[in-house]
């Protein structure tokens, strides 16, 4: 009886585990997404020119 317990215990441990460990990552996944988009909404933003902030060749002497 003593090792079935045990057993019982010990795979309720492991759900418990795997539960966390999920969790962690589908917080991971979202906090990335949410940077990922304030990082498209800035660049949309500041690219309102077509222009480039520099010339693409150097000026001939």
């Amino acid at each position: 009886m003593f090792a079935y317990e045990v057993q019982q215990y010990r795979s309720a441990e492991l759900i418990r585990r795997a539960d966390e460990a999920r969790l962690a990552r589908e917080v991971l996944r979202a906090r990335r997404a949410a940077r990922r988009r304030a990082r498209q909404g800035v660049a949309e933003a500041e690219s309102h020119t077509p222009r480039q902030r520099r010339p693409r060749f150097a000026r001939a002497a």
